[in-house]
């Protein structure tokens, strides 16, 4: 009998090498050869073929050959009336001999086959295998082969999908993290943000542009990759428009918060930190359940906590402002909870202490400067892969 884990197993393996072509047949042709040329001989597969469906789906076209394939050349068609090709889209898997009524002399030996196996790959049936076998397989045995096989391929290719997903959603992340800081008379601004997964909940912007208003933002959304992702993303466009609209400061976050209520799972919430400069040196904030930003002003450090509850589980909370002044000399660093939570292999966090004593020894550096010393601090301190998203936002004032 047929040993189901290891046939899986060796084929998991063979596609372990095969990398996503961009094209779903190139990955197909590079998965065709990794089977022939790997656990196919002890399956009893002697060569293969990749067909793929006409835009009319009246024909499928020979795409890509491995091992014995007769006289056919890519481009060889048959058509979708041929029987065989009727059950196999029917069926997703086909065993046929030369003595099946259905077989065809004329068309198999332009292949080369006497007897083959066939499986569609995909779930659009656009594509579709045909395996040359070498001697008679008992029926149960082919079953099992060509269920493995499919199942196999049919899971690469939805990694494969889910992978390309994932990669546009962290371009458009990306898409939506700022080029570079803005020109605000001479404010010395940096940032900087580095997710656990291949995208994050930690998000940071400028909402806010104007000759007279500066708008910086940092926000957390809870858990990181792509669900976080999204909902920080989302909350940084709703706070875009609300500013857009004018709304005042508090009033921008308690539009945002009410969005998020509504369109959030319940277990979802996300921390936020909305702060405006002017020239004059006012500093005006609120804190929606973020880790408190840490102003170094005039010899002391102070810890902007004002404002109210995260986003997302009171769509009628309240918000209030906080009040600054930014004079000379000041700096605002602003972090996400990925930056103090970061764990020691002894299991000590980072803390905002020692977050503290850094910005007190690197106030006076650029803000580029304070960004690179933080993250390498904590890389210091946890060596361990990053678990959770880690931003740190450096506003300073020469």
């Amino acid at each position: 009998m047929i040993d189901y884990h290891k046939t899986y197993r060796s084929l998991e393996k063979a596609l372990e090498s095969i990398e996503e072509k961009g094209e779903r047949s190139s990955t197909l042709a590079g998965i065709l050869e990794a089977i022939v040329a790997g656990p196919g001989e002890s399956l009893g597969i002697t060569g293969g073929r990749l067909y793929a469906a006409d835009p009319d789906r009246a024909h499928y076209r020979l795409e890509h050959t491995v091992g014995r394939s007769g006289r056919a050349r890519p481009g060889f068609t048959v058509s979708t009336d041929y029987r065989p090709i009727q059950r196999l889209l029917q069926e997703g898997f086909l065993l046929m001999e030369e003595d099946d009524p259905d077989f065809d002399a004329s068309i198999e030996g332009r292949v080369g086959a006497r007897r083959f196996a066939a499986i569609t790959v995909g779930k659009d049936g656009r594509h579709f295998i045909a395996f040359t076998l070498g001697e008679p397989i008992d029926p149960v045995r082919a079953v099992y082969l060509l269920g493995t096989i499919r199942h196999v391929i049919n899971l690469r290719l939805t990694q494969e999908h889910l992978l390309h997903d994932l990669a546009e959603a962290r371009q458009i992340q990306l898409s939506l993290l700022p080029e570079g800081p803005p020109d605000f008379f001479n404010f010395d601004i940096a940032a900087r943000s580095v997710p656990a997964d291949d995208v994050g909940g930690d998000l940071f912007d400028y909402p806010l542009q104007t000759p007279k208003n500066l708008g910086v933002v940092i926000a957390d959304s809870c858990g990181h990759g792509l669900p976080a992702a999204l909902m920080a993303r989302d909350v940084i466009t709703g706070l875009r428009v609300a500013l857009d609209v004018q709304y005042r400061l508090t009033t921008a976050v308690e539009r945002v918060n009410r969005v998020v209520a509504k369109s959030a799972l319940a277990s979802r919430f996300i921390s936020l930190f909305y702060a405006e400069f002017e020239p004059s040196g006012n500093l005006v904030y609120c804190n929606a359940g973020h880790p408190p930003g840490l102003l170094w002003r005039a010899g002391r450090i102070t810890r902007l906590k004002r404002g109210g509850m995260v986003l997302g589980p009171n769509p009628r909370a309240r918000y209030e402002r906080g009040f600054e002044k930014f004079p000379p000399g000041s700096t605002l660093l602003l972090y996400t909870d990925g930056i103090t939570e970061a764990v020691s292999p002894a299991g000590k966090f980072f803390g905002a202490g020692r977050l503290e004593r850094l910005l007190r020894e690197t106030r006076h550096l650029p803000a580029e400067t304070i960004v690179e010393r933080v993250f390498a601090a904590v890389d210091q301190w946890s060596p361990t892969p990053r678990a959770d998203d880690q931003t740190v936002f450096v506003i300073r004032r020469p």
